[in-house]
C-alpha cells in the first residue's frame, strides 16, 4: 500500500454529480493522504500503513521543528483513494496500472484503512471510492511524503 501524504492548513474533496456538485470531505489543517491499493495488499499492511501515517512527524513543535504528529498538532485526517500511486512510470510515456488492485479488492482495504482511521483519530473525512473528485488543498510547507509499505517477503 502506498500513501502520499502532505501537510495542509485546508483540504477538500467534490464530487460532481448531475446538476450537482457536493463535498465529500473537507478538513481544516491536517493531512491530506492519497491512498494506493496494490494487488496483492492486506489489512495487515493497511494497518501498518496507518500506524506509520499517524505517527509520522510532520508538523512542527515550538521550535518550529517537525517533530509532531497530526494527532499531536490536534490536526484532522482528509482519505483519498488513488489507484494511479499504484501506476507503473518506468517504461514509454502512457503508464500501467497492471499493479493496481482490482476495484472490489481496493475499495475492501480502503473502507479498512477508513474505518481504522476513524478509530484512531477525532476527525477523518473522506473523497468517494471511484468517482472522479476535485482536490483542493493549501499545502503547508510545502510538505509531502510518500508511505510505502511493502508485501512481506
Amino acid at each position: 500500500m502506498i500513501a502520499l501524504l502532505q501537510r495542509v492548513s485546508e483540504a477538500r474533496v467534490t464530487v460532481n454529480d448531475p446538476g450537482e456538485t457536493r463535498v465529500t470531505g473537507a478538513i481544516g489543517a491536517g493531512l491530506l493522504a492519497f491512498i494506493g491499493v496494490e494487488k496483492g495488499d492486506t489489512q495487515a499492511q493497511g494497518a501498518r500503513l496507518l500506524k506509520r501515517l499517524l505517527a509520522y512527524r510532520v508538523f512542527p513543535d515550538a521550535q518550529d521543528k517537525m517533530n509532531l504528529d497530526v494527532r499531536q498538532a490536534g490536526g484532522a485526517l482528509l482519505l483519498v483513494s488513488q489507484f494511479t500511486l499504484a501506476a507503473n512510470t518506468d517504461k514509454g510515456n502512457r503508464p500501467s496500472f497492471s499493479s493496481a488492485a482490482p476495484p472490489a479488492e481496493g475499495r475492501a482495504l480502503f473502507d479498512d484503512f477508513v474505518e481504522r482511521a476513524r478509530a484512531a483519530i477525532d476527525v477523518v473525512e473522506t473523497g468517494e471510492f471511484g468517482a472522479h473528485m476535485r482536490v483542493q488543498l493549501v499545502n503547508d510547507g510545502p510538505v509531502t511524503f510518500r508511505l510505502r509499505v511493502p508485501p512481506p517477503a
